[in-house]
């Protein structure tokens, strides 16, 4: 019989976080309001944290509600952030709200995202964005990144592609580090292992657009993210919407018509 791995203790896992935060523990306790000296008692286990000093500090270390339910749970608490499906009643205004915003940005495509960067939602305007792409890129769940950096994928139709991969391999390696989420690690080094190159060079605009060939032409896209700030369901926490707003008339004109 194998036995089940121990949980980490609630004093390591902090330590961690305040660690990957770049921390001394005389910083969190400054920000805390706590004194040093409990908070290094905490982390070694020679004091059990109250339920609301988990959450204190965790909301100190900006921990992401999947991982704050850890460290209650490792702390010998109940977790406190729920988790439903997005089909379900109660999350009617969630869904009403995500379907107006997606149809408020048509005709410019927007997709919707959850933590893993696999497809939720998408509105008429996204096939501008998937077309020519390998069927099997588009069978469920879709995971987008995948599909913006393949060679059979968006990739062949990005005409800035090193500097907008940098862009994505930049901003999924902050993702995976702020999260310490294993499949984002993972998703990292899948695709920083697919050819494209990468331009790290600044922009010379405000911006690095998505410069994407379309027929004869080419579209233009500067890409902005909104999210539910106040949100305590890990679903709706989760979710990001990513709009690609024209970048120049051109491009407004031809998704206009």
């Amino acid at each position: 019989m194998t036995a089940a791995p121990a949980r980490p203790l609630v004093g390591e896992l902090l330590r961690d976080w305040r660690r990957r935060r770049r921390l001394s523990q005389l910083d969190l306790s400054n920000e805390a309001g706590v004194s040093a000296r409990h908070l290094s008692f905490v982390e070694t286990g020679r004091a059990r944290p109250s339920r609301e000093m988990v959450l204190h500090l965790a909301e100190q270390l900006e921990v992401p509600l999947r991982e704050r339910n850890e460290l209650l749970l490792a702390a010998g608490y109940a977790p406190v952030y729920g988790r439903r499906r997005l089909e379900d009643p109660g999350m009617a205004a969630v869904r009403t709200a995500v379907d107006l915003v997606l149809a408020a940005y048509e005709p410019y495509p927007a997709v919707v995202v959850d933590r893993g960067w696999h497809l939720v939602a998408g509105n008429r305007s996204t096939a501008l964005l998937t077309a020519g792409a390998a069927p099997d890129l588009l069978e469920p769940p879709v995971n987008v990144l995948r599909l913006g950096l393949h060679p059979r994928g968006l990739a062949p139709r990005i005409l800035n592609l090193p500097q907008w991969r940098a862009c994505l391999l930049t901003r999924l390696a902050r993702e995976a580090h702020l999260t310490a989420d294993p499949g984002l690690t993972a998703l990292l080094r899948e695709l920083a292992a697919l050819p494209g190159g990468a331009d790290r060079r600044p922009p010379d605009g405000i911006a690095v657009p998505l410069r994407l060939r379309h027929g004869d032409g080419v579209l233009s896209f500067l890409s902005t993210v909104t999210t539910f700030g106040t949100a305590v369901d890990l679903t709706a926490a989760e979710l990001s919407i990513e709009a690609f707003l024209p970048a120049d008339a051109a491009t407004a004109a031809v998704l206009r018509s």
